[in-house]
This record gives structure tokens, C-alpha cells and sequence, in this order.
């Protein structure tokens, strides 16, 4: 069944608790075009476009914070000589197609870009096969497929697949795979024995399809761009969060990055030096048997700070729930969650939703159902910078430079 699509905007903010000499200075106090008298907007309507609210709308049913970015205005960020001069805003070689997994993303790059989605059929048969048809010409065009593989994996891997395949026997010239969030990525190396690494297999399958390029962004681990034969452009998530955080009023030295586990402590330590080169902790979690209850321990001061967690993805919010209990019980005054993907498998919305947070920070490269809407949680939209990012692939310009 074809799918309806509705429209959000990406956020923008000012540093209040930066250091003018801080990384994250020069990529958040670029972007006081965006702020609107400081005021926290929130979208009410699926077809809001832009937002000249003074005073900040108080919701209490739980519906997610959304800063809404004026339509006439780029974000700081993302502006560059070549925004101005150099781009084609009516380019017809550029197609944009959108899967049935998360189309209101889909709409959001597009309004940013200043084009149409493409017509596309999408239907699910009797059985459960999966039938795509282009109902536009692509022969020649360069076309970029939004579809993140997210819950369904399945069902939407499939579907990617299918709409790569389709246009690739239309005689598309290059075919871009834009996954915002790339399901599989967690299996990406052995751990023991007589392991499938399936990141590696669904890397296969999407290039063997036809695709020419992906765009993904925030990958699990950064090996996963090494499993595709073909050019992998990897954006982040973190300059949309950062220029969130940027906006409260938290002042530098009670602030502290910390990291939930081990393995994210690389992520954490960027992120910490955005902010100004923050202090770092780390939850170490440790399971010396089977059936033996966890031991966590404490790396780093969080006494009387604010403490920000940081991840690729919240799940079951297992690990970060027990990570904040754990904050607060070592004496940290606040803890906020914040992470790019929210695949939120049961029981993560009552964990999350259960007070240890202040806040739980998220984009939305994964579609959050309604129900799923608790009062802490704000979603932020990587549109813009998705966007951003295909105008300048298609005009073989750098990406990289969208973060420096």
C-alpha cells in the first residue's frame, strides 16, 4: 500500500555553556540564524513548515519536543558558497524516492531540497511478497532511495532491496541507498564460534542489487563502511544533538559526557570533546557468570553534575537505565539520554519513561509511534542534514566538510 507522508523540520540552537575556543563553537555559534528568542518549539501539526513562537507551547500528554526550523532559513551549519552559487535546485537528473519505512523523513529531505519525492508503487501482496513499481522515469537520472531498515528489518530490507533492483532495470545511472539507520550493524564481527557476521551478508545483498553508493548515518561501528564493495558516505547525528544541548542552560563545569558501556567509549570522548572538551566517565558493567547478577562500576567523578549519556541506539534501554541508576546513585544531579537511534524495543519505553532521566534526546532516523510518546523524550530531525548531504553527493562535492 502506498504510503502517506507527513513533514517535521531540524532543529537549531545557540552554545550558552561552550567555550569560544571549543570544536562545537565553531560548528553551534555559526547557527544563530535559527534560534527563535530561545524559546522550545514544539510541532502540533504534521504540516507545520515554520514556527514564530515566542513562548514555548506547553504539551502534557508526553508528544516529543521538535524545534522547527524556519523554511527560509539554512542552518548555519550546513551553509557554504556552494548552497548559494553552485547548486541546481531544479535539477531533473535528480530523483528522490522514498520506502514505506519512515516517509515522513522522506519528506522532510525533500522540502529541504526543494524537490518532489518521486511516484513510486509500493503494495504488499496476499502472501506478504513485496511489488515495487516506478511510475516515473529514472533512465539516466542519479536516484537516491530513502528506506532505513529498522523495525521491520525484514520486511524493509526486502523492500530496499526491491526498490534498488526496479531501478536499476529502469536504467537508473546511479543508484544511492540512503539508510539513516542500518539494521544488521550490530553483527559485525565474531564473538564465538559458528557465528553469522550479517552485517557483512546485508552489505552483499544491497550492493549485488544494484546499488551504486550508501548513505548511512551513525553506523554501530565504523568497520561496517568495509563490508560494502562500493563508495559508503557516513554522516552523523552528532551536530543536530550538540546544537540541542547547546540550548540549555547548563553551566560548563557541571557538565560530564559519559559513555554506558566500554565499547561506546570513543563515541563518548567525541562527543565530550565537542562540548568543549568535557569531562568524561564511563560505566564499566561486568557478568562474571552465567546467572550472576551484573557488577557495575564507576569510572569518572559525576557528583553534583550533569550527566549526559551517549549512544548510537537505545533498544531495550537496558544498558542506559541501569547506567543512569547507577548515576544517580554516585551523586550526579541530572542525567539526560542521547542517542540517534531510537529502535525502542519493549520494555524500553517504561525504563526510559521511569524518572532517572531528565531528558531522553533522540533523532528521528526510526520512526517513534505515537503511543510510544512519553514526557522526557524530544526528537530531533537529521533532514536537513540528510539533505545536505545527498545535494552534495550528487554535485560531487565534499561531505566531510559538513562537520568541520
Amino acid at each position: 500500500m502506498a504510503s502517506s507522508l507527513g513533514m517535521q523540520s531540524s532543529p537549531s540552537r545557540t552554545a550558552s555553556f561552550l567555550k569560544p575556543s571549543s570544536s562545537l563553537s565553531r560548528c553551534c555559534s555559526r547557527q544563530t540564524s535559527l534560534s527563535f528568542n530561545g524559546a522550545s518549539t514544539r510541532i502540533s501539526s504534521t504540516n507545520t513548515i515554520k514556527c514564530d513562537i515566542s513562548e514555548p507551547l506547553n504539551f502534557g500528554n508526553g508528544k516529543p519536543t521538535i524545534p522547527v526550523l524556519n523554511n527560509q532559513t539554512l542552518p548555519k551549519f550546513l551553509e557554504s558558497a556552494r548552497v548559494d552559487k553552485t547548486v541546481n535546485r531544479n535539477d531533473t537528473r535528480l530523483k528522490l524516492f522514498s520506502g514505506t519505512a519512515n516517509p515522513a523523513l522522506s519528506q522532510e529531505v525533500a522540502r529541504y531540497m526543494g524537490l518532489e519525492l518521486g511516484k513510486i508503487n509500493i503494495k504488499r501482496f496476499a502472501d506478504g511478497e513485496i511489488y515495487v513499481q516506478l511510475q516515473e522515469s529514472v533512465r539516466g537520472c542519479d536516484v537516491f532511495l530513502l528506506q532505513p531498515t529498522c523495525p521491520q528489518a525484514n520486511e524493509n530490507l526486502m523492500e530496499l532491496l526491491i526498490m534498488i533492483d526496479a531501478c536499476r532495470r529502469a536504467s537508473a545511472k546511479n543508484i544511492t541507498a540512503v539508510i539513516p539507520y542500518f539494521g544488521y550493524a550490530r553483527a559485525d564481527r565474531k564473538t564465538q564460534g559458528r557465528e553469522s557476521i550479517a552485517a557483512k551478508l546485508v552489505a552483499n545483498l544491497i550492493t549485488e542489487a544494484g546499488a551504486t553508493r550508501i548513505l548511512a548515518c551513525d553506523l554501530h561501528s565504523g568497520q561496517s563502511m568495509g563490508y560494502f564493495d562500493i563508495p559508503v558516505d557516513h554522516v552523523y547525528g552528532q551536530p543536530v544533538i550538540l546544537d540541542y544541548l547547546a540550548s540549555k542552560t547548563i553551566c560548563f563545569s557541571d557538565l560530564v559526557v559519559v559513555s554506558p558501556d566500554v565499547g561506546g567509549v570513543a563515541r563518548a570522548r567525541a562527543f565530550a570533546k565537542k562540548l568543549s572538551d568535557a569531562p568524561l566517565a564511563i560505566v564499566d558493567k561486568r557478568r562474571h557468570g552465567h546467572n550472576v547478577a551484573e557488577v557495575m562500576n564507576l569510572i569518572g567523578d559525576v557528583k553534583g553534575k550533569v550527566a549526559v549519556m551517549v549512544d548510537d541506539m537505545i533498544d531495550t534501554a537496558g544498558t542506559i537505565a541501569k547506567g543512569a541508576a547507577l548515576l544517580h546513585e554516585e551523586g550526579a544531579r541530572e542525567v539526560y539520554a542521547c542517542c540517534t537511534h531510537a529502535v525502542f524495543s519493549p520494555p524500553a519505553i517504561e525504563r526510559l519513561s521511569s524518572g532517572l532521566f531528565q531528558e531522553v534526546i533522540i533523532t528521528n532516523t526510526i520512526p517513534v509511534a505515537e503511543k510510544n510518546y512519553f514526557p522526557q523524550l524530544t526528537v530531533l530531525s537529521v533532514a536537513n542534514l540528510l539533505g545536505e548531504t545527498i545535494w552534495r553527493v550528487h554535485d560531487d562535492c565534499s561531505v566531510s566538510s559538513i562537520f568541520q
